[in-house]
């Protein structure tokens, strides 16, 4: 299995969802740096479960502990190794599916492929592995504190954010459980989650991202192009079905006069639409780019599937489980951007 992810600042995460601890080594984070230890704590407590009434009820205090790679409260060069023991785990809750497979879940295709499966809350599958990415992209983040990150809620099923995000107080962001900066398109999104939770469905969304003070550079031509490695990144995201930058799809019904973002003296652009990325490269501009995630696949309503031994049988969800991810994934996709573009930063220095 790939468990690895980033080329000079690495993370290779392990653990399973009811499994007794997660964690991970990250390496290639550079020395000398002063660890906020409560900023990491903080993007954890984003994430963890049990944060409102709209998320899985799963009480996790996902206090992360940190076993090398740290010294006086500095990192050293060396590995940073860390866990975050599991503590509420159900795992009765799934002997129900022990030789089911639950639709558009990776049961199936797990089991054919290594012939053996950890069926307690989906084993390595389980979005509980997010927490190790959540760590890492914390520690990304203090390693490049003049970019600034911002991934917010724009969509729950069909309501969506209209305004744009240039009109957007990011600082609202957290002030509500779905962690959308718009209070009054909140409400709207939150009441349709628990009305979907109250039917035993669930609701896909969309998460969008900006990234600020980006310098000119980043990103390498052809096969490592930067909005390439951030697609690669959220796409690795439990869940998530696609993924557009700049202008994304909405440009492919735009003439060229009207898309190409034109200079100003400064080599800065008076539009857009690139997304702050040409030919793979940052190019100073703000990077905005938009993630889709489907609805969650365990349902708390009767569904036909079929067993281990190709028998048909019904089956209905049980345990503790999101009705609309997107609240929880917003600090994921912060994470997962700030590693990809520490990467790059990195990869800069080692060219100057």
């Amino acid at each position: 299995m790939s468990n690895t992810i980033g080329k000079l600042f690495q993370l290779t995460s392990f653990g399973e969802s009811h499994g007794k601890a997660i964690g991970g080594i990250i390496t290639g984070c550079p020395a000398g740096i002063t660890l906020d230890f409560d900023k990491i704590q903080y993007e954890l407590d984003r994430r963890k479960p049990g944060q409102s009434n709209i998320v899985t009820q799963r009480k996790e205090d996902d206090e992360v502990e940190f076993l090398s790679g740290i010294f006086e409260g500095k990192t050293t060069g060396m590995p940073i190794g860390f866990q975050i023991e599991n503590q509420n785990q159900k795992s009765k809750d799934y002997s129900h599916i022990k030789d089911v497979y639950r639709p558009s879940h990776a049961d199936f295709t797990y089991d054919k492929k290594y012939g053996h499966r950890d069926y307690r809350g989906g084993g390595r599958t389980s979005a509980r592995e997010t927490a190790n990415w959540v760590v890492a992209g914390a520690i990304a983040k203090q390693i490049i504190p003049e970019i600034e990150i911002n991934a917010y809620v724009s969509s729950v099923g069909d309501l969506f954010l209209e305004k744009p995000y240039q009109a957007l107080d990011f600082s609202k962001t957290d002030q509500n459980v779905v962690r959308c900066p718009d209070e009054e398109v909140a409400e709207q999104m939150i009441q349709k989650i628990k009305d979907t939770r109250k039917q035993g469905d669930t609701i896909g969304g969309t998460i969008t991202c900006v990234i600020k003070n980006v310098p000119v550079g980043l990103g390498e031509p052809i096969f490592d192009k930067l909005h390439a490695r951030l697609a690669f990144a959220m796409m690795s995201i439990n869940a998530v079905k696609g993924f557009e930058y700049g202008s994304g799809f909405c440009g492919a019904k735009m003439n060229g006069s009207e898309h190409n973002d034109l200079f100003n003296e400064d080599g800065s652009t008076k539009s857009n639409l690139s997304g702050g990325i040409q030919g793979g490269i940052s190019n100073g501009m703000d990077i905005y780019f938009r993630v889709a995630f489907k609805p969650v696949a365990t349902l708390m309503q009767t569904q036909p599937t079929i067993d281990k031994d190709g028998n048909v049988v019904e089956m209905q969800g049980k345990g503790r489980h999101d009705a609309c991810v997107v609240p929880r994934a917003v600090p994921i996709v912060e994470a997962l951007a700030a590693m990809v573009l520490v990467d790059f930063s990195l990869l800069n220095k080692t060219h100057s």
